[in-house]
C-alpha cells in the first residue's frame, strides 16, 4: 500500500514517486501479495481519471488491487499549493460525489451524472475491473472522527488511524473493538469488511488487533525501515 502524496509537506522534502505508475511495476513483478493506495486523495483527481487508473492496475495485478481513498493530508500543502480548495467541507463534498463516480464507471455501466462538482454526460468505460463486484474501496478514517468512520461504513473497509500533534501514534485494541462496533451500527448490508490498522511499527498485541476486528495491519515507515518490517514477516 503506497502513499498517493505530490508533496506531502511544505517543510520536510523527501523524494516522492507517483504511486500509480509504481504500483505497476508492482503489479508485474508479483503473482500474489494485494497492492493499492494508502491513500489516494479523490478530491485532488478527476475521478474518471481514478477510475481508469485503478482499472488498468487491477487487470494488470490480475484482481489483486484495493482502492484506499481519503481526503489528503496535509491540506494546505497538498492542495494549497497548487491554487486547489483547502475547504475541508468542499473536498469532503468531492470526495463523496466522486467515489461515488468511480464506483458506476468501474460497472461499465452508461453513467449520466450531475452533480455539485462533477458531470458526464453518457460514458461507458471498458474494459471492467478484474474484481466482483467491484474493486474494494477502503475509507481513511483519523480516529476518533464520526463522519469520516460514517462514510467508511458505506464502502468495503476502513483505513484506521490515530495521530497525535501531527505524529501516528500506535492504535489498541479498546480503539478497534469500538471502530468494529460502530462499522457494524452503521453498515445496511452485511457482506465481508475489511478493517485496516495503521501503526507506526510493528504490533505489540496482534493476536488482540484481530480479535478486536482488525483485519489488516499496515506498518507505515521509510524505505530504510520496511526491511526490518518485511524479515520479521507476518505478526501473526
Amino acid at each position: 500500500m503506497l502513499w498517493d502524496h505530490i508533496l506531502g509537506s511544505r517543510e520536510m522534502r523527501f523524494p516522492i514517486v507517483d504511486s500509480w505508475v509504481a504500483l505497476g511495476a508492482i503489479a508485474l513483478g508479483t503473482t500474489r501479495i494485494r497492492i493499492g493506495t494508502a491513500v489516494t486523495p479523490v478530491p485532488r483527481r478527476r475521478p474518471w481519471k481514478l477510475a481508469r487508473e485503478v482499472t488498468t492496475l487491477d487487470r494488470l495485478s490480475r484482481g489483486r488491487v484495493i482502492l484506499g481513498v481519503g481526503l489528503g493530508n496535509p491540506i494546505d500543502a497538498e492542495y494549497g499549493t497548487f491554487g486547489e480548495p483547502t475547504d475541508a467541507r468542499i473536498l469532503a463534498e468531492m470526495l463523496d460525489e466522486g467515489l461515488e463516480i468511480v464506483d458506476v464507471l468501474l460497472s461499465g455501466e452508461p453513467v449520466h451524472h450531475a452533480g455539485a462538482h462533477y458531470r458526464i454526460d453518457g460514458a461507458v468505460f471498458l474494459p471492467r475491473p478484474v474484481q466482483r463486484p467491484r474493486i474494494p474501496i477502503w475509507v481513511a478514517c483519523s480516529w476518533p472522527h464520526r463522519r469520516p468512520l460514517a462514510r467508511a461504513a458505506r464502502w468495503d473497509g476502513v483505513i484506521m488511524m490515530q495521530m497525535r500533534d501531527d505524529e501516528l501514534v500506535p492504535i489498541g485494541t479498546d480503539e478497534v473493538a469500538e471502530v468494529a462496533a460502530q462499522i457494524q451500527r452503521l453498515r445496511t448490508i452485511r457482506n465481508s469488511y475489511d478493517i485496516a490498522v495503521v501503526l507506526p511499527g510493528l504490533p505489540h498485541d496482534p493476536a488482540g488487533l484481530e480479535e478486536a476486528g482488525a483485519t489488516w495491519v499496515l506498518v507505515t515507515g521509510w524505505l530504510d525501515d520496511l526491511p526490518r518490517v518485511i524479515a520479521a514477516g507476518p505478526p501473526i
